[in-house]
């Protein structure tokens, strides 16, 4: 049985071969395109559980490609950027990417993210049959879908991921380390810029007026917190 589906997008053919020879010994299915153009033909056909997608590509560049990704759903998207390039970085989470790694990467750390990100969906579907319900808020653990006033809200698999977190266990305080620990899943070596990110991204999604988060609190200071 395979581990999952993953469609990698890279335009660097000899980094592309790397990669899918690391994920294929660890069993996963792998598809491997080189530009953003193939990767969208190829998103629809393969249905993949995870992308990983460089950020510049001929045709499509990355950007244009993770934006569309997430106008179709919730599969997760993995960014690769080029080493220092913190614009890029901040750039792929904007659009939705849940992770990015940088170049030169180790394809074993690529494969930890991989497994990281997809054992967080699956322990999230097996293990959360409760629906949390707030007076304008409302989140499915089993089904992975949030409500608000304004009906049905489009979240990536991070974001659901965070938001369920911190919703789970209200009025607790916890620090960007601890989020990255609880909802990334690995030990991660980036700054705290990427839960920033997230907690905006979510703030603008969920909250009736995000410039004023009823739910989505920021302690100066510390970290962050979900008020029921």
């Amino acid at each position: 049985m395979t581990e999952g589906r993953v469609l990698v997008v890279e335009d660097e053919p000899i980094v592309a071969e790397v990669v899918e020879r690391y994920l294929r010994r660890d069993g996963y299915d792998v598809e491997i395109v080189h530009d953003g153009k193939a990767a969208l033909e190829e998103f629809q056909k393969f249905a993949p559980d995870l992308v990983v997608l460089d950020l510049m590509l001929p045709k499509i560049d990355g950007r244009e490609v993770c934006r569309q990704i997430r106008a179709r759903g919730q599969t997760p998207v993995i960014m690769l950027t080029a080493r220092g390039e913190e614009i890029d970085k901040l750039v792929g989470l904007e659009l939705g990417a849940d992770d990015y790694v940088t170049k030169p990467f180790s394809p074993r750390e690529l494969v930890a993210r991989v497994k990281a990100v997809l054992r967080r969906s699956g322990k999230q579907d097996r293990s959360d049959n409760d629906v949390l319900r707030f007076d304008d808020l409302q989140l499915s653990g089993s089904k992975r879908t949030v409500e608000n006033k304004n009906g049905p809200v489009r979240l990536t698999a991070r974001e659901f991921d965070l938001l369920h977190f911190l919703a789970s266990h209200p009025g607790h305080v916890f620090s960007r380390p601890q989020l990255m620990d609880e909802v990334w899943d690995y030990e991660f070596a980036g700054d705290a810029s990427t839960v920033t990110v997230h907690m905006r991204r979510l703030r603008s999604k969920v909250e009736l007026d995000p410039s004023r988060p009823r739910h989505l609190k920021t302690v100066w200071g510390v970290g962050y917190k979900f008020e029921p």
